[in-house]
């Protein structure tokens, strides 16, 4: 099972800079695109009608905005700015 969970949710390595906010959005991110991939497939083929593709995939990137808002990626509190 672990041959196939691996073919079928394959992670990417992380090459931006390490922190561990970084790391979970970067695996929250990768989610994402796996989702769509997927909800697109079905809605290609017939499986799934293009209206709920769409809300699907809506609601998916309003829980990354979310989970990026809570995360604080790219938000530099400490950096003096110039």
């Amino acid at each position: 099972m672990a041959v196939n969970s691996s073919f079928l949710y394959a992670r990417s390595r992380y090459y931006g800079e390490v922190k561990p906010e970084n790391l979970v959005f970067n695996a929250n991110l990768q989610e994402f695109a796996q989702r769509v991939s997927i909800i697109t497939s079905l809605a290609t083929g017939g499986k799934l009608s293009l209206e709920k593709a769409y809300t699907d995939i809506e609601q998916l990137w309003q829980q990354l905005e979310s989970s990026k808002k809570q995360l604080r990626v790219g938000e530099h509190p400490f950096q003096i700015e110039e």
